[in-house]
This record gives C-alpha cells, structure tokens and sequence, in this order.
C-alpha cells in the first residue's frame, strides 16, 4: 500500500482529460485499485469540492459527488501538526502538511505543481509516482 496526498490539480486534470492513458488518470485508477490509500483532510475535501465545482469544468455535481466519496472512501483522514513550513501558494500548505504527517509510513504528496512545494524527494508528478508504483508492485 502507497500512501499519497494528491493534489487537486492532479484529480482536475484526470476528470479533463480524454486519454485513459494519461498520468493522471492512471494515478487515479491506483486509487480505487486499492495501490495508492489517498490521505486527506477536510481542509483538502473541501477545496476539492470548491475547485471542481468551478463553471469553467463544467463537471456534473454527480460527478463532483462520486469524486468526493471516492477519496472518502479509499482514502484515511489525517489530522496534521502544523510544520511552519511557507510555501508559494499558501492554499496547498494542508496538502504538505498531511503528507508530512505521514511521512514515517513513506507517504507522497503527487502534484503538477512541484513548484508550489519545497524540493522533496516525496513531493513527485503523477509520473514519477506511476514509477513508484511501478517499482513497488515489482518488488512484490
């Protein structure tokens, strides 16, 4: 099991997209294949539900819904200590954070914004965490 934080661009990104093949959406696959246990918190839930309801998607609320239930439902709530850390944006320090709080267990954080996040071997694209995955099913 991976633990992962994954970033909300990651989850918009995987609902745009037309190609199954795509980085993202094979990331999100992982998720309810039981790969990758997504970490969260209700900070988190609730920019999920804020950026995806945005017009500009145009996604559905059902769709939105299944999302959400989705990452409750394979995912763990974590409740982070705060890690002084300043980043770019803010508005992404609950995703660092909940990652860092289980950083003991190997976990990640995937985003397409690495520059928004301090260097971090366990900050990776959804690439490198497909590599990970990878590596790791290999070495089962």
């Amino acid at each position: 099991m991976i633990y992962a934080v994954i970033d909300t661009n990651v989850l918009v990104s995987s609902l745009l997209t037309k190609n199954e093949d795509a980085a993202t959406v094979r990331v999100m696959h992982a998720v309810t294949d039981g790969i990758i246990t997504p970490l969260y918190h209700m900070a988190m839930l609730l920019e999920y539900a804020e950026v995806l309801s945005r017009p500009k998607f145009g996604f559905s609320e059902t769709r939105i819904n299944a999302v959400m239930k989705m990452m409750i439902k394979y995912g763990v709530q974590v409740f982070p200590k705060p890690t002084g850390e300043i980043l770019v944006d803010m508005d992404d320090l609950i995703f660092y954070e909940v990652a860092m709080e289980k950083r003991d267990d190997g976990s990640y954080l995937v985003t397409g914004n690495k520059k928004h996040y301090p260097v971090r071997d366990f900050i990776v694209t959804p690439s490198q965490m497909l590599e990970i995955i990878d590596n790791y099913s290999g070495g089962n």
